[in-house]
């Protein structure tokens, strides 16, 4: 106010001064250029003295209010601005949905936000001079706060993640920001907090943790939390000196539970499982599954053979009732793999591995039982892997062999056609046999390959005894599951006739009857499209499946192979002879022929021509040899 004053008067005494100046001056020029008396100029000058002094009065007071008015507006614009902003700032304040809480100097709390109350549960007027300690939840210690003030003084800020307590009582986590408020003279004036509800995070975070360690359609554990348990129940046993005891359960036939029914009984059947599963169990064995319908069980405190064995027939006996499953009165079986700590292993891994080593060997001996491991077990395995890695050798070094079985018809007695069959010549070995390397093939997949190789080489052999005049109806070629499966058959079967120009009517593809059963839609669809190419289809080891009649009548095949196990104990075994009359009867009804393999007696080739059967193969009218080791021209007596 006074710099306004004294803005003023100087703007009137420059005034002033430049007026007198002015006059003074004037009253020269007047006296030098005109005849004036010395009393006018006097009356003269005086009027423009007080003239002049009454401007610079209203000059300085003009100025002064002007100036005045000038500063009250700059002020208003201030205080107008500084309102705006204010008003934006409470905005944010109490719209943001982080909680805000802040204190004064002395750590009482003066204001907070709307999303602070609607996260702690707190009312603004519950929390108004409260100290922020009211909001502790217990889960931290001293050294902790300690800490965050420590920083606080330091650089005058800490974040941080920390646990507080809702006005319900519940414990939940912030993800909070501390700062200090300084004022105009650097003074400590108030602290501010920031902090967000981090719960959700932390709940997404545990689901996260849970299912990278549990089955999530069972809940059960899964194999990488399974085998960490494992690990750590193996070096708990080292130490005090006991047994434990792995089993590895197998569902049997699950598969034909998931095409019937479809995969979501399956899956309730699934679950319906592990809860039976888990009530058998008490405490100190653990329940996983480990994918699939395969589960697995640690008894942690197993201190012999025979209590692995027990718990394992209490696994199979509690699997005999019947699963109540959306309408559905459904039964399974089971096949368990058992190893034992310290005599079978000293590892999880190890332990797992022999496990599943036995309970392949308890599918293999019938399934719905358990078998134990043994060191014979590991050797086989070994020369399983062996095997495997010489057989993928065997193809790429030309060591397979293609052996032709003769087919006769029974009721002439004359040859009318050959099965392919593949043989492995072993460098060192000689003629491995193919119930040795077939399994194998089968299990990791080569069996596709090698049954693609033996359709090309047969299809050529064909066409070479055609050439030279040999009259044979067909050439039969095995196709396994794995090759069936594949969409990609029907081009593979195209190009190798296109190839080799053999004329598809004399090509009979054989087709397990668990193969085509295993997805009965695609397989129909894929006999569909060979039938179009006009090659003949066989269904082989009739009677070993579990053939629908309803889809049997479906499929477009010629021919029903009865398998060797019911033509065995023909004529003898009443049972077989009732199995064969009625696939022999099943086939005619549906305008089919019967092929019986296996024959290696005259008695039974006689059967088998009374009961009409059509064609007939097996040792009794020759083994499996080379295509220039065939005989052509004889063929045995049937009587």
């Amino acid at each position: 106010m006074f710099a306004t004053y004294r803005d003023a008067l100087r703007a009137a005494l420059l005034y002033l001064l430049l007026s007198v100046v002015w006059l003074q001056f004037s009253g020269y020029l007047l006296n030098s250029f005109f005849d004036s008396s010395d009393e006018l100029l006097r009356w003269q000058l005086i009027n423009g003295y007080v003239w002049v002094a009454f401007s610079a009065g209203l000059i300085f007071i003009a100025r002064a209010r002007l100036l005045r008015c000038l500063g009250i507006g700059a002020t208003l614009r201030e205080r107008n601005d500084d309102r705006e902003r204010l008003r934006q700032a409470a905005a944010v304040f109490d719209c943001t949905r982080e909680g805000v809480l802040v204190t004064d100097c002395n750590g009482l709390i003066v204001h907070v936000n709307r999303a602070f109350m609607e996260i702690t549960g707190y009312s603004l007027e519950e929390v108004l001079g409260q100290r922020p300690s009211l909001f502790k939840s217990g889960h931290h210690s001293a050294d902790f706060y300690q800490a965050m003030f420590s920083t606080l003084s330091s650089i005058g800020e800490w974040s941080g993640e920390i646990w507080n307590r809702r006005k319900s009582g519940e414990i939940y986590p912030q993800w909070q920001t501390i700062r200090i408020i300084h004022d105009d003279q650097g003074r400590l004036s108030h602290y501010v907090a920031v902090f967000s509800d981090i719960s959700a995070i932390k709940n997404s975070e545990h689901e996260l943790k849970h299912l990278a360690h549990h089955d999530p359609l069972t809940d059960l554990p899964n194999r990488l939390l399974f085998t960490d348990r494992t690990e750590q129940a193996l070096t708990s046993a080292q130490l005090h000196k006991r047994g434990c005891a792995l089993l590895m359960i197998d569902l049997d036939h699950f598969k034909m539970i998931n095409d019937s029914l479809g995969h979501t009984i399956g899956d309730q059947l699934l679950k319906a499982v592990a809860e039976r599963l888990k009530a058998m169990f008490g405490p100190g064995i653990t329940l996983a599954r480990l994918g699939g319908d395969e589960f697995a069980v640690l008894a942690e405190s197993c201190p012999q053979l025979e209590h692995a064995a027990a718990l394992a027939q209490r696994i199979l006996d509690g699997m005999k009732e019947p699963f109540p499953i959306d309408g559905h009165q459904l039964f399974i079986n089971a096949s368990i793999g058992i190893s034992l700590f310290p005599s079978d292993a000293l590892s999880a891994e190890q332990l797992l591995r022999n496990a599943d080593s036995a309970l392949f060997k308890a599918k293999s001996a019938g399934r719905d039982g358990y078998a134990l491991y043994t060191e014979e077990l590991t050797a086989h395995a070994q020369q399983r892997v062996e095997t495997a890695f010489e057989l993928r050798r065997a193809l790429e070094q030309q060591e397979l062999r293609v052996y032709y079985q003769p087919v006769h018809d029974l009721m002439t007695r004359r040859l009318v056609g050959v099965e392919a069959l593949v043989r492995w010549e072993h460098p060192q070995r000689g003629l491995v046999s193919p119930a040795e390397f077939i399994p194998i093939a089968e299990r990791t997949g080569l069996i596709a390959e090698i049954d693609a190789w033996v359709m090309r080489q047969a299809c050529q052999q064909m066409c070479q005894w055609q050439q030279a005049g040999v009259a044979l109806s067909f050439v039969a070629v095995n196709v396994s599951s794995r090759l069936f499966a594949r969409r990609e058959l029907y081009q593979q079967v195209a190009q190798v006739l296109r190839e080799t120009a053999l004329d598809p009517a004399y090509l009979e593809l054989e087709v397990t009857e668990s193969a085509v059963m295993d997805d009965p839609e695609v397989a129909l669809e894929q006999m569909h499209r060979l039938r179009e190419l006009g090659v003949r289809l066989a269904i082989d080891d009739f009677g070993t499946g579990y053939s629908s009649l309803l889809r049997l009548k479906r499929l477009p095949v010629q021919k029903l192979k009865i398998d060797q196990g019911f033509v065995a104990g023909l004529p003898w075994d009443e049972d077989d002879g009732a199995i064969v009359r009625v696939i022999i009867a099943l086939a005619q009804s549906m305008g089919m022929q019967v092929h019986a393999e296996g024959i290696e007696q005259v008695e039974q080739a006689g059967f088998l021509l009374e009961h009409g059967c059509d064609l007939g193969q097996g040792y009794w009218f020759g083994r499996p040899v080379p295509a220039q080791q065939l005989d052509w021209m004889h063929a045995p007596q049937i009587h």
